[in-house]
C-alpha cells in the first residue's frame, strides 16, 4: 500500500508515523509557570539533537479534547521560563507517567495527581521527579514552530543519575533502567538487549 500524506487527515498521518517510528523514548518534562505552579507531562517525540553542546529535541503538539486548539502548559511554561527538566521514564514508573499525561485542569498538580515527589534542581527552577533514575536540567535554546507542532531545542546544563543506574566510564546500566518506549497506542518495556551481528 502507498499513501500521499497531503491527501490524508492529520490524525491519519499521525497514526502511520506513530506506528512506524518506534519505539520512541519518552521525555517526562517538568516545568514551572510564571505563578510558580508545577507541571509534569510526557512527550514521545523526543531525541538527541546535538552532542556538543548537548541539545535535546522535543516536539510538542497542540492541546487535545476540551483544550483542542490551545497550547499545552509545557510549551507555555518553557517559553516563559526558558527552563525545564527532562526526567527519564523506566517501565516501573509507567503508571505514574500515564497519570501525568491525562488531560487535567490547568490548576492541577501532576506531581500530586501521580503520587510523585518534586525535588529541587541544581541549576534550574523547575523541580525534578525524585523517583526518576535520570534527570536532565535544560535551558531553552530555541523554539521552532513546525506546522501543527513546536520543536523545543534545549541545552542540557546539569545531569543527575542515581548511583545504581551508573556503570562506569559514563555508561548507563540499561538492564537496570529498563526504559519505557512508546509505540502507536501502547508501550514497550526494554528488558532484553543484544549486540549485532548475533
Amino acid at each position: 500500500m502507498e499513501f500521499d500524506p497531503s491527501q490524508l487527515r492529520t490524525k491519519e498521518v499521525y497514526k502511520l508515523l506513530s506506528g512506524s517510528v518506534v519505539p520512541r523514548p519518552i521525555a517526562w518534562v517538568s516545568t514551572i509557570s510564571e505563578e510558580g505552579k508545577l507541571n509534569l507531562a510526557p512527550f514521545s517525540f523526543f531525541t538527541v539533537a546535538s552532542r556538543q553542546p548537548p541539545i535535546l529535541a522535543i516536539s510538542i503538539g497542540p492541546g487535545v479534547g476540551e483544550r483542542a486548539g490551545t497550547e499545552k502548559d509545557t510549551l507555555v511554561n518553557i517559553r516563559s521560563q526558558q527552563e525545564y527538566v527532562i526526567n527519564v521514564v523506566p517501565a516501573s514508573l509507567g503508571n505514574q507517567m500515564q497519570k501525568s499525561s491525562e488531560n487535567l485542569p490547568r490548576e492541577a498538580d501532576e506531581f500530586e495527581e501521580a503520587g510523585l515527589t518534586p525535588v529541587d534542581s541544581a541549576v534550574v527552577k523547575p523541580k525534578r521527579v525524585a523517583e526518576a533514575p535520570i534527570q536532565m536540567e535544560c535551558k531553552l535554546h530555541k523554539i521552532i514552530p513546525l506546522g501543527s507542532d513546536h520543536l523545543i531545542l534545549g541545552e542540557m546544563i546539569h545531569y543527575h543519575i542515581k548511583d545504581e543506574y551508573y556503570l562506569e566510564d559514563y555508561k548507563v546500566n540499561l538492564e537496570k533502567l529498563q526504559p519505557l518506549g512508546r509505540l502507536a497506542g501502547n508501550y514497550s518495556e526494554n528488558t532484553e538487549f543484544f549486540k549485532l551481528p548475533r
